[in-house]
């Protein structure tokens, strides 16, 4: 069985690409005249942040930052950074990307870091907000879509670190095991 037969599609390509351009508008708006340090958060975050970047048409500097709070589907409720940013961000204003924020405490707990960079500004950006599981009072202030329910992969959003390549988001289906996805050594 083709493992996209156990995906149900919520957002397709084109939908994705055309609510980033809107976000890109948006942004740009809102930051016309001034430079930006985008920040991503590894791993999701990186192919929304891509299409995200080359829609913003002021001036972007680009870094990344990798956090950790899961295990497989589960949120562990502790977060740790393992990657900082590289760039100064000391009377910057600062972007933070997101695939997903779910819980919240991962982009809670970047806020807190980010401030101790004494960063002019701070936003969130997201591509999906899914407020299901939140646990802390944390929004976003740009989001490309509010999604309620399951399971999301896709676009950057993984499952034990499949499915980010697919173009667009879908719904892992219950009980689906990933492995059957995994190519078999022979």
């Amino acid at each position: 069985m083709e493992y996209r037969d156990k995906l149900k599609e919520i957002l397709s390509p084109q939908q994705i690409q055309e609510r980033v351009a809107e976000l890109g508008r948006e942004i740009t708006r809102d930051y016309q005249g001034r430079t930006i340090v985008v920040v991503g958060i590894l791993n999701g975050a990186f192919m929304f942040m891509a299409d995200l970047v080359r829609a913003i048409q002021v001036p972007v500097q680009v870094d990344f930052v990798r956090l950790s709070s899961y295990r497989g589907v589960d949120s562990s409720g502790q977060v740790s950074i393992t990657k900082d940013v590289e760039l100064v961000l000391k009377d910057k204003d600062v972007l933070v990307v997101e695939d997903i924020v779910d819980t919240g405490l991962t982009l809670q707990y970047l806020k807190e870091v980010l401030k101790l960079h004494k960063a002019a500004s701070v936003k969130i950006c997201c591509l999906i907000d899914k407020k299901e599981r939140r646990e802390v009072p944390i929004e976003a202030d740009y989001v490309g879509f509010d999604i309620e329910r399951g399971f999301l992969v896709g676009y950057g959003l993984d499952y034990e670190e499949n499915y980010r390549n697919l173009p667009g988001v879908y719904h892992l289906s219950p009980g689906y095991e990933p492995e059957a996805f995994r190519p078999s050594e022979r």
